[in-house]
């Protein structure tokens, strides 16, 4: 019998571009959101994009069109050079660039914003966050350590000009600044302006979950930037509607990839958020990602509940660390969100016409739900 949350969504007027997941009634899990259903529900996470989308018409390498940008995610308050937070990550296939992926993994901590953009534009994005860090640290490189900036990467040639590399280090640097503690904006904001999933428009996507009061009460935050998958995989809520819709496929379609970041304060170590991580994965799975041969399938975490200082004064450092019998709840919550965020991100974006007339289509509202109302 079809879920009654399901079905009240599904009747809950018409189709919008505003809809997120839940307003089509699509429950996922058992927890319940934060207040903003978002990666920013974890104190202190904030989130910038900038947009650059301009041209039509003909690829010219170097001019456009272009339809791509810069996200930033700044993890913490206060200093995050002077006061770090511990990190992991999982890798589920490493066709692509993740510029910082191996200090993180080396030393388990985060000490820099998280950037994400176009493959080709890694080398400006990681600039601007030099650069931005530089500002409030003139010591850094010169009687201070020097910083590994951590930027991630989905190809968004099929709609943009990639070669053209329009991302440039001020770029990144505004998005730092932009980056809010409120609601995110998803769909083709930011890094994910060239985006597809799933043969649909992709990009941009968040959620949260709160886990019980027994369970410790802990918010786990999911965004993604989803460019992955092949239409017939798609799935929401285990129904195969990639099956269903047929239709509305883009003309050119390159491998693409997923950037999962997940933010939680509950206190985690390195080696639980890797674990974390690849909780995350299990949740993409479930809208039909596949791993392909030529996909960088990533996710990386991190905890704001501790903070690892760069000079302790100290031979010693206490940290608190939840026990690993007390993951799964927080286990749970990472799929669930990471699973909502793919659907937000495909929900929230519009139909985009990119380089030489290549169209991303905008998933189909009104169809889902009708797809959904069918489900048994």
């Amino acid at each position: 019998m079809i879920d009654f949350l399901l079905l009240a969504g599904l009747l809950a007027g018409p189709a919008g571009a505003a809809e997120r997941s839940r307003d089509l009634g699509i429950i996922i899990g058992r927890y319940p959101p934060g207040l903003h259903d978002a990666i920013t529900d974890v104190k202190g996470v904030r989130v910038g994009h900038v947009t650059l989308s301009e041209g039509d018409g003909p690829l010219a390498p170097g001019k456009g069109p272009v339809r791509t940008g810069v996200t930033a995610i700044i993890p913490a308050d206060g200093d995050l050079w002077e006061s770090k937070v511990a990190a992991g990550s999982f890798v589920l296939n490493g066709n692509g660039e993740a510029a910082g992926l191996m200090w993180l993994e080396e030393s388990g901590i985060l000490e820099t914003p998280i950037l994400l953009t176009n493959t080709l534009s890694v080398p400006e994005a990681q600039q601007g966050v030099i650069e931005w860090m530089l500002r409030s640290h003139p010591r850094m490189g010169i009687g201070d350590d020097s910083l590994v900036a951590m930027v991630l990467e989905c190809d968004d040639g099929s709609l943009n000009d990639l070669r053209g590399r329009h991302v440039r280090p001020e770029h990144a640097i505004q998005a730092l600044e932009k980056a809010w503690s409120g609601p995110v904006e998803e769909g083709g904001a930011g890094a994910g302006t060239g985006m597809m999933a799933y043969e649909f428009k992709g990009g941009i996507g968040t959620a949260s979950r709160v886990t019980p009061k027994e369970a410790g009460g802990y918010t786990v935050g999911a965004l993604v930037n989803a460019n992955q998958g092949e239409r017939h995989t798609f799935r929401v809520l285990g129904k195969p509607v990639g099956l269903e819709i047929t239709d509305l496929k883009p003309a050119l379609r390159q491998d693409g990839s997923i950037v999962v970041v997940l933010a939680t304060d509950a206190p985690l170590d390195s080696r639980q958020l890797s674990r974390l991580s690849k909780r995350a994965m299990l949740g993409v799975a479930r809208t039909g990602l596949v791993g392909h041969h030529g996909s960088g399938d990533l996710a990386l975490a991190f905890s704001t509940a501790n903070r690892i200082p760069h000079h302790p004064k100290e031979r010693m450092i206490d940290l608190k660390v939840l026990s690993d019998f007390h993951l799964d709840d927080l286990f749970e919550a990472a799929g669930d969100a990471a699973e909502e965020a793919v659907i937000n991100a495909l929900l929230a974006a519009e139909t985009t016409k990119g380089r030489d007339g290549n169209t991303a289509h905008a998933l189909p509202h009104d169809r889902l739900k009708k797809l959904l109302r069918a489900r048994r």
